[in-house]
């Protein structure tokens, strides 16, 4: 049981700190280009995603023995489908609001590599309860480094967290200006980039 406990808490912890999908497998970057810009599109998007690769993950783990190998994307497309059309539905009835920042970008939640990439990679190696931590690990993994930009691109770029001004009206008055570069594509590539290097930093200290 000890033993289990510990593999579990591996796998959960391997996608956060030392194989990150974004900063370590540079996979994602489209959903963090297109939601980055607010923070809570941003945290709505990665709670949507973690549902969806928690899910499919468990859901294609169980099925493993009796998916036949020549339909297994098929199959694996049917259920990340179907989940995110779940979670797309969810957030259009209970937040319609932030559903329309999003835009379509919850519906392409099924062509994001991280979610294809597990289900190929772990789901059809292991079983479900390792497969719901590997899920769940990847998608807060994911997560941290799309809140984190979209701190840095909203509070640069419009002076603002979460909707709220933070920046006085005076600092403007003696001509500060937000850095509108934040909110374009390049923005999110500056602080990836910049997570990237602090994260090499820390591991070779480590190292």
């Amino acid at each position: 049981m000890k033993l289990t406990k510990t593999k579990a808490y591996k796998t959960f912890m391997a996608p956060i700190k030392d194989a990150n999908p974004i900063s370590v497998a540079v996979l994602g970057i489209c959903s963090a280009l297109a939601v980055t810009t607010q923070v809570m599109p941003a945290i709505v998007m990665v709670l949507a995603m973690t549902f969806v690769l928690t899910f499919s993950n468990v859901s294609i783990s169980l099925l493993r023995k009796i998916i036949p190998k020549n339909i297994r994307i098929i199959v694996e497309l049917v259920v990340i489908a179907s989940l995110v059309i779940l979670a797309d539905q969810f957030l259009k009835a209970f937040l319609f609001d932030v559903s329309k920042q999003l835009s379509v970008f919850v519906g392409l939640i099924i062509t994001n590599c991280i979610i294809m990439g597990r289900a190929e990679a772990f789901a059809l190696a292991n079983g479900p309860w390792l497969s719901m931590w590997d899920g769940i690990g990847n998608g807060l993994g994911y997560g941290y480094i799309l809140i984190v930009v979209a701190i840095f691109r909203e509070f640069l770029g419009a002076g603002s967290l979460l909707g709220f001004k933070l920046i006085p009206q005076s600092f403007y008055d003696m001509g500060y200006q937000d850095m509108g570069i934040m909110l374009l594509a390049p923005g999110v590539f500056i602080v990836i980039g910049l997570l990237v290097w602090l994260e090499n930093i820390l591991k070779s200290k480590k190292a």
